[in-house]
This record gives structure tokens, C-alpha cells and sequence, in this order.
């Protein structure tokens, strides 16, 4: 399968089956924080999407990413507050099925695009755990540096876990 277009769309309440099945992957669980259940019902995934459509949108900017027309996955940058307010932290995933094929990256950049160019933003990092290549290697792609290794920063289902500092400069953009 080979993707050709790849978008942000604003989150619908039509996406949550979408959602919902992407997210009931223990993979991709697996390389995102705690807290989301499983399965990841359609009442979860409704309950998401209101509250990011309800949310401030100068401090979050969540999107469903969309390849060839179909909601894939999620992506979202979140303004940090006190001293950190003008950074913002990267989250996403997408469906298994779509792993390795440029979409995440492409993504990545539209979302930057979009962030740097539509509010005070200056810098946004993201954090994958250090064993998630693949994530790292989107980051790199999307022009992201490699700022270092969080030492036992985390601890994910039991295991103490190294992460990666990732971070994109309004100025390097």
C-alpha cells in the first residue's frame, strides 16, 4: 500500500471508530504514556474528541491524521505553562498498518508548520522512549536534534525506561 496524500484534519465525531480501532493496538500503546485504556472503546474515543474540541486552541492543537481520506492516527502539540509557555510538547501515533512509509514524518512537519506559523510557539520537543527507533527516526527526518538521553526517565509497564529529547526551534524551522 502506498500512501499519497497525507493531511491534518480537524477532530469529528465520525472518527471515533477510527480512533477507537487504531488505539485498541497493544503496539502502539505500548510507545504512548499511560492513562488510556484498553480496549479503546468508541465512547472513549467520542469523550476524546469533544474534549479537544472543547479545548483552548492557542495552547492545544490536536489533530486526526488522514492518509488517501482515511483518519489514521493522532497528532498533537501541547503548550507548556509558567516559564516554559512558549514550548510545546509533540505527541502522535498512527495505525500499525501505516508504520513506515514517510506519513508520520510528513505529519510532523505539517503540524510544526501549522504550530510555528499560527502561534508564539519557539520551541517544541518530543520525548520517545529510547528503544522506539522508528519514532526517533520520524523525529529526525522532520529536522528535529537530538538533544540527549533522559536516563531512566520513565517507567512503563514496570520497566524503568530510557527516553530521547527531541526539539524543533522556531528559529531552525
Amino acid at each position: 500500500m502506498t500512501v499519497k496524500r497525507t493531511e491534518l484534519k480537524e477532530w469529528k465525531l465520525e472518527y471515533a471508530p477510527a480512533l477507537a480501532a487504531s488505539l485498541s493496538n497493544p503496539k502502539i500503546l505500548a510507545n504512548l504514556r499511560d492513562g488510556l485504556p484498553y480496549p479503546y472503546t468508541e465512547e472513549e474515543a467520542q469523550k476524546f474528541i469533544l474534549s479537544m474540541q472543547a479545548a483552548n486552541h492557542n495552547n492545544n492543537f490536536f489533530f486526526a491524521i488522514s492518509a488517501d481520506e482515511q483518519i489514521i492516527g493522532n497528532i498533537s502539540v501541547t503548550r507548556m505553562t509558567n516559564i516554559h509557555s512558549r514550548t510545546a510538547e509533540l505527541g502522535y501515533y498512527i495505525a500499525e498498518e501505516y508504520w513506515g512509509q514517510g506519513i508520520m514524518t510528513a505529519a510532523v512537519k505539517q503540524m510544526c508548520t501549522h504550530v510555528f506559523e499560527n502561534s508564539d510557539i519557539i520551541r517544541i520537543f518530543a520525548e520517545p522512549f529510547a528503544y522506539n527507533i522508528g519514532s526517533c527516526r520520524v523525529l529526525e527526518k522532520a529536522g528535529f536534534t537530538l538533544e540527549g538521553t533522559l536516563r531512566s526517565n520513565a517507567v512503563k509497564n514496570g520497566t524503568v525506561l530510557d527516553m530521547k529529547m527531541y526539539s524543533l526551534l522556531r528559529t531552525d524551522f
